[in-house]
């Protein structure tokens, strides 16, 4: 069993970079997250926006990013813009107000199908994570340090932890999609 115990983490980590990686999707309520991949030209180097600024959600369609220094507020605000993300920006001078626009019925599916392409990529990486793990018990099998008895018990209870991740991956899918299509 030590050998699937000792493996948690990697599932745990497909899990959290799943969670993580489906935070960013648009659901017609403002969400700081949504910016979390834009980086912004301050002093040279590319930055996080979220290491420039404090970003808050004062409604639930709009966010405000507050930077520290005002002297990158137009660097922060291009950034926005050619992100791509379709918000209406408005900078008011000390602050960059973000309005995230109602989302058609046909967006909302274009984004739930995205979702379900990035469920498919963390069901093959808990599935590669699961090839790994068997073959470290069959390995281990071979050098004999356990018989094949003991084999058979391991990958039927590593079944049973992989089965219960793609659960927990279905159940984080579904409650997002709910998210999204909740006008």
């Amino acid at each position: 069993m030590s050998i699937i115990s000792d493996n948690l983490s990697d599932l745990d980590k497909a899990i959290e970079h799943f969670q993580e990686d489906i935070a960013v999707l648009k659901t017609g309520r403002a969400n700081p997250a949504i910016l979390d991949n834009i980086r912004v030209d301050a002093y040279g180097v590319l930055t996080p926006l979220n290491q420039l600024s404090s970003i808050s959600v004062p409604e639930a369609r709009s966010i405000i990013i507050q930077p520290w220094d005002k002297n990158v507020i137009k660097a922060m605000e291009k950034a926005v813009r050619e992100a791509g993300l379709d918000l209406g920006i408005a900078n008011e001078g000390d602050r960059i107000r973000i309005t995230v626009p109602q989302m058609t019925e046909e967006s909302r599916r274009e984004i739930v199908k995205l979702l379900g392409q990035k469920e498919e990529q963390a069901r093959i990486a808990v599935r590669n994570i699961r090839e790994d793990i068997k073959e470290k018990i069959l390995a281990a099998e071979k050098n004999k340090e356990f018989g094949e008895d003991e084999k058979f018990f391991l990958v039927e209870e590593l079944d049973k932890t992989v089965s219960d991740y793609n659960n927990k991956i279905k159940e984080i899918s579904q409650a997002k999609e709910q998210e999204i299509m909740t006008v």
